[in-house]
């Protein structure tokens, strides 16, 4: 939805975004001129210790009093535009749809996924309260004058089980143009920043390479100053060169998963799937240690760093502290990022992991449009849609049990940081136009184009370039539709 912002104001529209605090905003939101936000007040934390069945009724309620004064009074123009983002629907829906009639605001719903199935991971599929959760989106998400699904399989579901009226066009996630593969110089800096945080962590502590800060750092080194005539000379500024950070050759290999730490992701998966991946390091480990202390075909160190909060970040991550007591491959660790780290993080990680299991089966994970942004591939837990996104084979692995991601993690770090099956999908990134296919003649008229559904190549775009071709012909009468 900070994108959506972002993409508005860049239009030309004065943006307001209303939303509960928490994270920073994106950096351009703070920046561009035309953005105004809005927090809704958190629920007082006295509320909190309530049983969901009377929590629930009193934050929607709270909602319903901030959200009407925010559209109805406070922001003082009608908007032409109300985005509102689905989930959560319930009470947002109705309240956009009654200001929408009062104020004369057209309404886009973006469909990322539906609410009431994320309900029913806790409550289960019969229970009355989801039996609501999916009137109320059904009955007020049927129509709007536009709608946009994060995937094909959405649009379909929702069109042939609701009927939604509307404009509808798919627009996929995708990260905006500021991610990007980290540089040596990037990641240098980023883990100079992050060193605090690793050495608190009592887990790493003689687990990573030594660090002389701030000219190394677990993944990268800076050779010392040389004069001219090639001696060290870190004192002599008039002969002296200073050389660019380079990636160390002990550094560990990065894998980085994002969470939300809930039900819908289960990170027992990944979890088996360390300890597979430690007991098989151990064993090649201790081959190649006897025939040859060089020899390749071992498996690299493996620093893991889960991003995320959630209700069972503690769970898990006191589990993985015990396991850790004995493991010599393998760490797994927990950070919380800035905004404008995250980015950097992922852009410097070897291969990304999700564990998203989508409780409708109809939407794509985030995480990994995020981490196929900075050229990073994965390896995703398959799923009914999941195809729309991650390529097996080209931008990465799909695995449907923690055994088969073992396999995957062992077939892709074997001879880290020389390892050809990890480099080869690294490269698809390499080569992509990045830009949406397009038809061979771009000046023919739109009814007479060539669509095919099945694209012989994997193509990629960013989210200006998605945005500017899907939502932009919405939005502004001087764009031909």
């Amino acid at each position: 939805m900070m994108y959506h912002a972002q993409s508005f104001a860049e239009n030309g529209f004065m943006t307001d975004v209303i939303g509960y605090g928490g994270s920073k905003p994106i950096p351009a939101l703070e920046r561009l001129p035309r953005v105004r936000i809005h927090y809704i007040p958190e629920l007082p934390t006295m509320f909190r210790f309530l049983p969901f069945i009377l929590l629930a009724p009193i934050k929607i309620a709270l909602q319903i009093v901030n959200i009407l004064l925010w559209l109805l009074l406070w922001i003082e123009v009608p908007p032409e535009f109300i985005v509102v983002q689905n989930p959560p629907g319930i009470p947002m829906l109705a309240l956009v749809h009654l200001v929408g009639r009062i104020r004369g605001s057209k309404v886009i719903i973006d469909w990322h996924n539906l609410g009431y199935s994320i309900l029913a991971l806790k409550l289960g599929e019969d229970h009355i309260l989801v039996r609501i959760a999916k009137w109320f989106e059904a009955t007020f998400g049927y129509s709007a004058y536009a709608h946009l699904f994060v995937t094909k399989a959405m649009r379909d579901f929702l069109v042939k089980e609701w009927d939604i009226q509307g404009h509808k066009a798919v627009l996929y996630d995708r990260p905006p143009r500021h991610f990007h593969r980290s540089s040596a110089q990037e990641i240098h800096e980023l883990f100079c920043k992050l060193q605090p945080s690793l050495l608190a962590q009592k887990s790493l502590r003689g687990f990573l390479p030594k660090v002389s800060m701030p000219y190394s750092t677990p993944l990268t080194d800076t050779p010392e100053r040389t004069s001219s005539r090639g001696s060290a000379s870190p004192t002599s500024s008039s002969f002296a060169e200073t050389r660019m950070p380079t990636l160390r050759a002990d550094r560990p290999a990065v894998l980085v998963s994002s969470t939300s730490w809930t039900p819908d992701e289960d990170f027992s998966i990944l979890l088996d799937a360390l300890r597979l991946y430690e007991s098989r390091a151990q064993e090649l480990g201790s081959v190649d240690a006897v025939k040859a202390p060089m020899t390749k075909g071992r498996l690299p160190k493996l620093l893991v760093i889960v991003t995320g909060k959630g209700p069972l970040r503690e769970k898990y991550m006191t589990e993985i502290s015990k396991l850790q007591e004995s493991w010599k491959w393998v760490r797994c660790i927990s950070l919380w990022l800035e905004a404008e780290d995250y980015p950097v993080l992922l852009g410097s990680a070897d291969l990304g992991v999700s564990l998203h299991s989508s409780s409708s089966a109809l939407d794509l994970p985030m995480k990994v449009v995020d981490m196929f942004g900075c050229g990073l591939p994965v390896c995703a837990l398959d799923f009914t849609c999941l195809n729309e996104l991650v390529k097996n084979g080209k931008n990465g692995l799909v695995f449907n049990n923690s055994s088969q991601l073992a396999i995957q993690l062992e077939e892709l770090f074997l001879s880290f940081p020389d390892a050809p099956r990890l480099a080869l999908l690294t490269s698809s990134f390499n080569n992509l136009s990045h830009r949406p296919s397009t038809p061979s003649n771009p000046h023919m008229p739109k009814q007479h184009r060539s669509t095919p559904e099945k694209e012989e190549t994997w193509t990629w775009s960013t989210w200006e370039e998605n945005w500017g071709r899907v939502v932009r012909p919405l939005i502004l009468s001087d764009v031909n539709l």
